[in-house]
């Protein structure tokens, strides 16, 4: 039985880095197995528009660990502008993109189980949102844990985004300033989330 996660990338047609090493090598579900899970997944399958955007909001939620409740009250309440924001600026996010994690999935569970400061303080809300100015690191205390190994040598070959500051050798990040969103640089189509919502 293949791992649920990478049945819901297969699912949703596209790679989500759900799975961190093998997402990045040829042993990448969506790689060795383009095509839908099931007996039935190699036919062609129309998608009608709902479908579609039922899938969009589907690799919302994937690619950002959200809930149902959490991404209603995000597309019902905000521009898309700040919705893209305010998803770039989770702290589980901003752990991902300075490199202290391989994955989206792994950083959540960093912050959940109280690895990472922000500001000295430790935060364990995956959705917790980092301001300018925010100092992020990994707790003293855990930096001899198994899990960040290999973060070194992860770290030589990651560079993180431009609104971010990190100091490899203290593995410590900085936001410098607020994040400059490409939509099309997003890996999921926020227009057909919006739709969805504003049905």
């Amino acid at each position: 039985m293949r791992p649920v996660k990478e049945k819901r990338e297969r699912a949703l047609g596209t790679k989500l880095f759900l799975k961190a090493e093998r997402c990045n090598s040829p042993k990448c579900a969506t790689v060795r197995k383009p095509q839908r899970p099931g007996v039935h997944g190699a036919k062609r399958r129309s998608v009608s528009e709902y479908g579609r955007q039922l899938q969009e909001k589907q690799k919302a939620r994937l690619i950002y660990g959200l809930t149902n409740k959490q991404i209603e009250n995000l597309f019902t309440k905000m521009s898309k502008e700040q919705i893209l924001s305010r998803l770039e600026k989770r702290i589980d996010r901003v752990v991902f993109l300075l490199g202290l994690a391989k994955s989206p999935r792994i950083s959540r569970q960093l912050v959940s189980h109280g690895h990472i400061l922000v500001n000295n303080r430790k935060v364990r809300s995956p959705s917790f949102t980092v301001k300018i100015g925010d100092k992020i690191e990994i707790r003293p205390e855990s930096k001899k844990s198994k899990i960040f190994d290999e973060l070194s040598e992860y770290l030589k070959h990651h560079n993180p985004p431009d609104w971010m500051e990190m100091d490899k050798n203290e593995y410590r990040g900085v936001v410098t300033k607020e994040p400059a969103i490409d939509v099309y640089a997003i890996s999921f189509n926020v227009d057909s989330v919006n739709e969805f919502y504003s049905r």
